[in-house]
């Protein structure tokens, strides 16, 4: 689907606040709630709009211990990462989960409440996954910059 200046701007407004009424983006955009409507339900259909989420304030729900981890498999094969990423997916404390090149094979970004969380969910949870060859943790100090907009 090919996305007009329109579409784009759209975009862009729905992803800095998706509570938006399809009035307030009328307005925007200077279109009838009609047409909003209707683009609205286009790009979700093709699925360029996946889902509507909250973003959660991760210190005030206790969850503010941000860890990436990378992760080695023993080996490369299509057995080890299949099963690998089919367990990884099952564990809550894992926010995202990206096969990736170089070092590591996998980088994992994980929040539990504080460290000792950390090394209940590494020793009783992610070290007893099968063929982890290594992991290395790397803590977040502050966070700079996080957003959710993906630029248009």
């Amino acid at each position: 689907m090919l996305l007009d200046s329109i579409d784009k701007k759209l975009l862009l407004l729905l992803q800095t606040d998706s509570k938006r009424t399809n009035k307030e983006l009328s307005i925007k955009l200077n279109l009838s709630v009609t047409a909003v409507y209707e683009r609205i339900k286009k790009l979700e259909r093709e699925k360029i709009i996946e889902k509507y989420v909250v973003v959660l304030n991760k210190s005030k729900v206790e969850k503010g211990f941000v860890v990436f981890c990378h992760l080695k498999l023993l080996q490369h094969s299509h057995e080890f990462l299949t099963h690998f990423e089919s367990e990884v997916v099952k564990l809550h404390e894992i926010l995202e989960c990206h096969h990736v090149s170089g070092d590591y094979d996998y980088i994992l970004k994980i929040v539990v409440k504080d460290m000792a969380a950390y090394r209940e969910f590494l020793v009783n949870k992610l070290t007893t996954l099968q063929h982890i060859g290594s992991t290395q943790s790397t803590f977040m100090i502050s966070e700079v910059k996080n957003t959710t907009v993906v630029p248009i």
